[in-house]
């Protein structure tokens, strides 16, 4: 709800009173953050103020502000002395922050946000699995059979098995022994987690996409640099397919 000086209420829910000041702190972020990312306040649209806004939702003003230093550290607002709150363009926010895309995921993502992230998938994991290939020791090829074995046991529609989903993606990163494709492992990891609960909101997943995993880590183990890159190409390109499909269902 827009006030009259043009700043921004949510009909937000009150944290509970027992939560640590860690907790309360997140509780009251993702509240926030949920809002931003998914729309209900806008690039350039101020928040309500501090005091207002604390007990909006029955918590200490310290607790809030320490909430709107975590979305500014996300690049989601900045804080001005007298001019208060705002949400910063879209082109600031750090989009790759493992809590920024869950927060795109907590409801309808936007489709064009979707296909970014793909489409950053298909850039780095086809060149981080021709890495692998080449770097990979005898510890990165298990951790890959071990997260695969995982895979197949919980399946994808589980939380243990999309761990394991996550898992596997971090293992053919970590193989690269590349610090740059390393530091991104948060980040892909999360696009994994989301996209993949996405794909199973309103039914089972469309196929199996497990022995898309398998011919990665075979490519991996074997040594086959191409095979690898092409077998993950393959597999974000399936993915995003299968993607879509959901989307229209």
């Amino acid at each position: 709800m827009e006030d009259s000086e043009g700043s921004i209420e949510l009909d937000l829910v009150a944290a509970p009173a027992r939560s640590s000041g860690r907790r309360l702190r997140g509780a009251v972020a993702q509240q926030l953050g949920i809002a931003i990312v998914g729309g209900a306040i806008g690039p350039g649209e101020r928040l309500t103020g501090e005091i207002e806004h604390a007990a909006l939702l029955e918590v200490s003003r310290s607790a809030y502000r320490e909430a709107v230093q975590v979305l500014a550290a996300k690049g989601l607002v900045e804080s001005r002395t007298k001019a208060g709150t705002r949400v910063l363009p879209r082109s600031r926010w750090n989009l790759l922050d493992p809590d920024v895309l869950a927060w795109a995921f907590a409801g309808e993502p936007d489709p064009g946000f979707t296909q970014d992230l793909f489409e950053l998938r298909a850039v780095v994991e086809p060149a981080a699995a021709r890495l692998a290939a080449i770097r990979r020791t005898a510890e990165d090829v298990a951790a890959l059979h071990a997260a695969l074995h995982r895979m197949r046991r919980h399946t994808l529609a589980t939380e243990a098995g999309r761990a394991a989903d996550r898992a596997f993606h971090d293992a053919v990163l970590q193989a690269t022994r590349n610090d740059a494709l390393i530091s991104l492992s948060a980040s892909i990891g999360a696009a994994v987690k989301w996209t993949t609960q996405y794909k199973q909101r309103l039914r089972a997943l469309p196929r199996d996409p497990i022995p898309d995993h398998a011919r990665v880590s075979d490519a991996i183990a074997a040594g086959d640099a191409a095979a690898a890159e092409a077998a993950m190409r393959a597999l974000v390109e399936l993915a995003l397919e299968d993607t879509r499909r959901s989307r229209e269902a």
